[in-house]
């Protein structure tokens, strides 16, 4: 289990459960709710590419004041239990969002599905599978695409995740160099290296290789709820121009531009979303 302890406030409570998706996977969720009654709607939260649940403490506690959150965890994390040969493609990370948002204590049409870069992708590409619909999906720092160059592709395929511990000085540079504006913000640089460092290095490698051809552009015009897109100019890696187009193909989508990475991270989020839900929520 992860270290919850931000979470020790006399506000909220909260608890780990694991949900099979499969045969072969199972995965964490952790409830987190208001001590106090509320009526506000659950938000079912699918942070990013092997994030850490720390990378969201100051937003986790801001949501957990006040809304239901169920923190799900996607199957490249080291909190799934998988059980021989499994599949990292992006319908894979969207099959799990659509099984576990099914069995979990939500009500149809009121919650919110809110996710981080890659879980901000895979819950546009769960929305087809869903059985429950979403009041909304605020979607922050969306992949259109996971750019992965073919040098670098080459490298992930021929080196073995044993010696991962040699790989992560080599991507770390990458990212610095070529990837990240660490001058405007050098903590998104510093999230990252502390991802890398727990990552865990044979899912990396199959997720690695299935997502690097992916594109989203196929099921963008199939989603008619109210999407919110949060977007960050400075944060290079999230590729702003292609948010904005993201926006641009779904009918009914908001684009708000929250600067930076750190900013996109922070109780700033909540009160966005709070703005955002208050237009047609009840």
């Amino acid at each position: 289990m992860p270290d919850l302890s931000f979470l020790d406030t006399p506000e909220i409570s909260y608890k780990e459960e694991h949900i099979p998706v499969g045969e072969q996977v199972t995965l964490s969720v952790i409830f987190i709710k208001p001590v106090k009654e509320t009526d506000r709607p659950t938000i079912v939260f699918v942070p990013g590419w092997i994030s850490l649940i720390s990378t969201w403490k100051t937003v986790l506690v801001e949501m957990g004041r006040e809304f239901p959150v169920y923190y799900l965890e996607t199957r490249e994390k080291n909190s799934s239990k998988t059980n021989g040969k499994v599949n990292y493609q992006m319908e894979d990370f969207a099959r799990d969002i659509a099984i576990v948002t099914d069995r979990l204590n939500v009500q149809d049409g009121k919650f919110i599905l809110c996710g981080s870069s890659l879980g901000a992708t895979a819950i546009v590409e769960s929305y087809r599978f869903l059985k429950k619909n979403p009041l909304c999906l605020v979607l922050i720092g969306i992949n259109a695409v996971f750019r992965i160059p073919k040098f670098w592709q080459c490298v992930v395929y021929l080196f073995p995740p044993r010696l991962y511990i040699l790989m992560k000085p080599v991507i770390k540079w990458y990212l610095r160099n070529f990837r990240l504006d660490i001058h405007s913000d050098r903590a998104q640089y510093e999230k990252y290296c502390n991802n890398l460092e727990a990552a865990n290095p044979w899912k990396l490698k199959k997720a690695a290789l299935a997502l690097a051809h992916y594109e989203i552009w196929s099921h963008l015009t199939d989603i008619p709820i109210p999407v919110l897109l949060i977007a960050a100019t400075k944060d290079e890696l999230h590729e702003h121009e292609n948010i904005i187009k993201i926006g641009d193909r779904i009918t009914n989508s908001t684009v708000i531009d929250m600067e930076t990475n750190f900013n996109s991270h922070s109780p700033a989020l909540v009160e966005e979303i709070r703005r955002f839900i208050s237009r047609f929520s009840r």
